[in-house]
């Protein structure tokens, strides 16, 4: 394993994967990480790919376009026509990206800065999932990742809001991150710190019109911690404690921040960032809450890295800067919130599908019954792990609103409890006993 900690960008690893950038990286291909499985069952990959299209381990073209609208859904339903099989994903996301991107440019020179702001949004998100499957910090990613970074600065310039890109300081290096500031009221703001999952990056976090968070009159800060995004091509990775130094000097500077309110600051994880968030909440003293959805509770991982697709694991050793995937099933085998949970002093919300495939849910009970604090549960029934797909969430109560309400309650001083409800299939959420008190 090697691990850089500086600003400077670097080639991650000097791996063994196949050539995942076809003519992109002719006549010189990169050595992407790769696995076993990854390997073995490539053609199982392909053939699944080529059947259920480029959603097939979870539906991520769908979480990354929410924020970017109605609008944006024709591009995103244009790759998932496209997509036949694993090389064609970068090349789709990136040939959509281009075309908007182009859309942009013409739109801001022609002084049509509404226009220019979506195109350049949506083209950003393009840009970050054109990235997504290539596992390593090869001169493609890092060309798509500099592009996905213009389009998002050319957002910035014209946004519907006031946001700023923001550097945390992390021991030698800095942390990245988006500040977007709600259009009306008065600063100090309270704070909701979004930090995404596997798959995230900071550009996606926040919808362009209408956010959930922004409309309660919250800032919302989207981070990328170690492994993630901006942080990883600068050679910060995943390591056991990563997460929990990032929370720190995160929260450290927004307490400083003149925008921010020093107090009542809610952390917040999706997917992985459900670990992360949680490992936050564990080090940090005097959090308003702390919400985590799609959840990854299980010690060990062993349903994310050997049971589920390969792409969870190779990416996932690409992000904590591993090659030798031995050594990496040594570190996965360390991931437990269990040791740390009763250090978890603040409220916790946390969002579930029932038929979680990556973080079964007999894991989550066992967390929570560890979490000295109130503990609300919400269980959508039938739900997997990537919650929206069916009709609990589709007629049941907005997650997204869900989640900001609950931490609106939090930032107003409302008392918390323990809380347990399921939605069922028709949209009718139950109330429980909150089994893990028993």
């Amino acid at each position: 394993m090697s691990v850089a900690r500086g600003p400077a960008r670097a080639p991650l690893l000097p791996a063994i994967g196949p050539n995942h950038g076809g003519l992109d990286e002719a006549p010189d291909p990169f050595p992407y990480v790769t696995t076993r499985r990854l390997r073995e069952q490539r053609w199982l990959l392909e053939a699944t790919v080529r059947q259920i299209g480029v959603d097939w381990d979870q539906g991520r073209s769908r979480y990354t376009a929410y924020a970017a609208g109605l609008d944006a859904e024709p591009d995103f339903a244009r790759i998932r026509e496209r997509v036949r099989k694993v090389g064609d994903i970068h090349r789709e996301f990136a040939s959509a990206a281009a075309r908007r991107e182009r859309l942009s440019e013409a739109a801001e020179s022609d002084g049509r800065t509404v226009e220019a702001r979506e195109h350049a949004f949506v083209a950003a998100i393009l840009w970050g999932n054109a990235q997504w499957p290539l596992f390593g910090n090869s001169p493609l990613v890092m060309e798509l990742g500099d592009r996905k970074t213009a389009c998002f600065d050319r957002f910035i310039r014209h946004a519907p809001h006031p946001v700023r890109r923001v550097e945390v300081p992390f021991g030698e290096a800095t942390l990245p991150g988006v500040l977007h500031l709600p259009r009306s009221g008065e600063p100090p703001f309270p704070l909701f710190i979004q930090i995404g999952g596997m798959d995230s990056f900071k550009e996606h976090q926040v919808a362009i019109y209408g956010d959930k968070v922004l409309e309660r009159g919250m800032a919302r800060l989207a981070m990328e911690i170690p492994g993630q995004g901006v942080a990883l091509e600068r050679g910060l990775f995943v390591t056991e404690t990563s997460a929990a130094e990032a929370g720190r000097a995160i929260v450290a500077w927004a307490r400083t921040d003149r925008d921010l309110r020093p107090d009542g600051i809610i952390v917040a994880g999706n997917s992985f960032g459900s670990f992360w968030a949680t490992q936050i909440a564990a080090a940090v003293d005097g959090l308003a809450g702390c919400a985590v959805a799609g959840l990854i509770h299980e010690p060990g991982m062993h349903e994310i890295f050997e049971t589920a697709s390969p792409t969870f694991k190779a990416r996932f050793m690409y992000m904590a800067g591993y090659d030798d995937e031995a050594a990496f099933d040594a570190f996965a085998a360390r991931l437990d919130l269990r040791e740390i949970a009763a250090d978890v002093d603040c409220p916790y919300l946390a969002v579930a599908g029932e038929d979680d495939e990556l973080s079964p849910l007999h894991h989550t009970f066992d967390l929570l019954r560890r979490i000295p604090a109130p503990v609300d549960l919400v269980i959508y029934r039938g739900e997997r792990h990537s919650i929206g797909a069916g009709p609990a969430a589709a007629f049941g109560p907005n997650r997204h609103h869900l989640i900001a309400g609950w931490a609106q309650d939090r930032q107003d001083g409302r008392p918390a409890a323990d809380r347990y409800r399921v939605v069922d299939a028709t949209g009718a959420a139950t109330d429980r006993p909150p089994v893990w008190r028993r």
